[in-house]
């Protein structure tokens, strides 16, 4: 049996902005920990934690990886995401499987836009903390300055646990105020020192030192009595009291350091394990609620091994080589390979596959999982990110998560016939493994249509779909869905009369049709009197009215808010049929629709920007060259949120740009808001294009 398994636990997502030296600082932990031999590099594509050719290509990460290692007794689940916003989901997904969470800051940028919103996921899961400055060797960085901006931007009480020796380009170690030590170490060895600190820096960790204490011992009334009492805290009332403020968020600490010179790692990793909360901890202050899969009632786990098994996929992984591949948090319970459980989220049972212990791109297998434990599981058939396995006699379903909705869209071509198939069951299955993309065909404009969180996100699933599964695609820009609608009234009639052998047809009506309020639709009268038109032939009259609905008089767009009412007629006692009513109201309401002065719509979308405040200006002066209508401007700390009406023929691009104006620090959502009558100007460019592409499409 593994006695490594009975150790405790902590499970930890490692959450950053993009370039912050996320991937940086798990190497020098695993370093440290004695889980690698040598120190790896994002630059050589050397590190554990980066093994996708699309990530040693573009030396970022781009999915999130599980690092599993033992440090002080303490097995380490450490889960790593990638920091780039078009990868914000799965950040969100990540912190929906650990305990607790390790801030990565740069000490010479602020908290961007994908960052804060990983901030305030954090707050709502009320999830313990910890923040680490990086790059504190660059002569440009300031761990003072980083503090003030935790006050500010994060609004928290940050609280220094190292003092940096030597900070800028000869930093060479730190002052751990918790352990009274000076902590060297560096790149070329994974050995860590602790030495007395020196005479002249003893006056300087004693000031430290005193503000740590004191802020510890004034967050409750049983230490503050002790510290009043013996002017000191012992190390283990000082840990208690850290361990508590931790979880209630009194304060967040701050360790500093540089990761690629292995600085200030060592005093992370004791506070993982010192100051962060066990599997069983987490879940007895926080239960994991859930419901009932038949039932709907609601039901929790505390996250013991006496409750019945549980668990929770926050990562599918899926290769054409060696298959699926599904991370997951056990949250109660235990369980072992090879066994049938239930996935409450599919309402299907599921044979589980082998069970896997993960560092990186390396796997260990091992024979069962248990509360708090963290494995991959092989080849489940109906599993997908977010769903819950359950044991059967005892089911909970777990909330799927929200993520956020794709802002960027292309239409999309299979380059050959044989790529074709390729593309379709990529996308899909690339889809299962990133629930932020979306791939549909559009029923109107008849496009298959990928959409993803920006141009990166695209890039990279494209990138996949190659490597992967072979396939490869022609993007362009989406058509925009226009719809046709009428500014006035009008009258026509529709007279369909044809002589053949035996029966002829015969239909005619008489329509009027009137502009209904914009998003209403449509609406059918029938206002025939005197049996001018026999009742029956009435419901075939509309049947030819819808059908001509679908392209109207302009460019062949749908025909929408339009009124119809049909009032007089006439029939054929033996030539009339449904057919022949039909095809009449079909024709009426063609020419019905050409002299009611039709116009053209367009889908105009609310869009919410979040951008910083320097960039406001330019983001506004944009929206407007966009035709966008500002309804709000929302200030928030050293941010702005503009609410905008803006129509969606100006939003294709509009991720790619709102990043240049914003220098990468902006984000946004959309949402269809109505649809609004287009610019005569740009309307007959709509229309010409279309009725060029009509002519392209013949001719071909």
């Amino acid at each position: 049996m593994d006695t490594t398994r009975l150790e405790p636990t902590r499970n930890v997502a490692i959450v950053s902005s993009a370039g912050a030296g996320k991937t940086s600082l798990s190497e020098a932990m695993l370093y440290v920990a004695g889980a690698i031999p040598m120190l790896g590099s994002v630059m050589h594509g050397t590190t554990v934690s980066d093994f996708e050719p699309e990530e040693l290509r573009h030396r970022t990460s781009t999915s999130t990886s599980l690092l599993q290692f033992t440090w002080n007794h303490t097995n380490i689940n450490l889960i790593d995401p990638p920091g780039a916003l078009d990868l914000l989901g799965e950040s969100l997904t990540a912190l929906q499987a650990a305990d607790a969470v390790i801030l990565i800051l740069s000490g010479t940028m602020g908290v961007r836009t994908e960052l804060a919103r990983l901030w305030t996921r954090i707050k709502e899961l009320d999830l313990p903390c910890l923040v680490f400055v990086n790059g504190l060797d660059k002569e440009d960085a300031s761990f003072e300055k980083t503090l003030d901006i935790c006050r500010k931007q994060l609004d928290c009480v940050p609280l220094p646990m190292t003092v940096l020796l030597n900070p800028g380009m000869i930093l060479d170690g730190v002052v751990d105020l918790r352990h009274e030590r000076l902590v060297r170490s560096g790149p070329s060895s994974a050995t860590v020192e602790h030495l007395l600190v020196p005479l002249p820096l003893e006056g300087m960790l004693n000031r430290a030192r005193q503000q740590l204490v004191e802020a510890v011992a004034e967050s409750g009334e049983t230490l503050l009595e002790t510290y009043l009492t013996q002017g000191e805290l012992s190390q283990e009332d000082l840990l208690q009291g850290l361990r508590r403020d931790i979880q209630t968020k009194q304060f967040l600490p701050i360790y500093g350091g540089s990761a690629t010179h292995n600085v200030g790692v060592w005093s992370l990793l004791d506070a993982i394990v010192a100051l962060l909360p066990s599997p069983s901890e987490r879940g007895a202050a926080h239960p994991w609620h859930g419901i009932h899969p038949e039932t709907h009632e609601g039901c929790e786990r505390k996250g013991s091994l006496q409750e019945p098994f549980s668990a929770y996929v926050f990562k599918t992984i899926i290769d054409p080589f060696v298959g699926r591949l599904s991370y997951c948090r056990v949250l109660s319970g235990t369980i072992h390979a090879d066994a049938t459980v239930l996935n409450a989220s599919k309402h299907v049972r599921e044979k589980l596959g082998h069970f896997y212990k993960v560092l990186g791109k390396r796997h260990v297998a091992v024979d069962s999982a248990r509360a708090g434990e963290i494995v991959a599981i092989g080849k489940l058939k109906d599993t997908h990110t977010g769903d819950t396995l359950c044991q059967e006699t005892a089911p909970i379903c777990y909330p799927i998560l929200s993520l956020p909705k794709p802002i960027l869209s292309f239409a999309i071509d299979a380059k050959s016939k044989t790529d074709i198939d390729k593309v379709s069951l990529g996308l899909h299955k690339l889809i299962e493994e990133d629930p932020t993309l979306e791939f549909a065909r559009n029923a109107e404009t008849k496009e298959m249509v990928l959409s993803g969180m920006g141009q990166f996100h695209i890039d990279l699933a494209l990138e996949k779909l190659h490597r992967k599964f072979g396939g490869d695609v022609i993007l362009h820009t989406p058509k925009v869905p226009y719809r046709e609608t009428l500014k006035t009234k009008s009258q026509a009639q529709g007279k369909y009369k044809k002589q053949t052998g035996g029966h002829g047809q015969y239909g005619d009506c008489w329509l009027e049709v009137a502009p209904l309020p914009r998003g209403h639709g449509y609406a059918f009268e029938n206002r025939v009197v005197g049996g001018a038109i026999p009742r029956n032939f009435i419901p075939a009259v509309e049947k030819g009215v819808l059908d001509a609905m679908h392209e109207g008089p302009l460019s062949g767009f749908p025909v929408v808010d339009v009124q119809v009412a049909v009032y007089d007629g006439s029939y054929h006692a033996v030539d009339s049929s449904e057919m022949s009513f039909k095809i009449a109201g079909s024709m009426a309401f063609k020419k019905a629709i050409e002299a009611a002065h039709p116009v053209l719509l367009e889908p105009v979308m609310t869009v919410e920007i979040d951008t910083p405040t320097d960039a406001v200006g330019a983001v506004m002066g944009d929206l407007n060259a966009r035709r966008g209508r500002i309804v709000a401007v929302n200030a928030q700390d050293h941010a702005e949120q503009i609410k905008a009406l803006v129509p969606l023929a100006e939003l294709l691009r509009y991720a790619t740009s709102l990043n240049a104006m914003t220098g990468g620090r902006g984000s946004y959502v959309m949402d269809f808001a109505q649809y609004d009558e287009v610019p005569r100007e740009l309307a007959a460019k709509v229309i010409e294009r279309q009725k060029a592409e009509g002519h392209a499409a013949t001719a071909h």
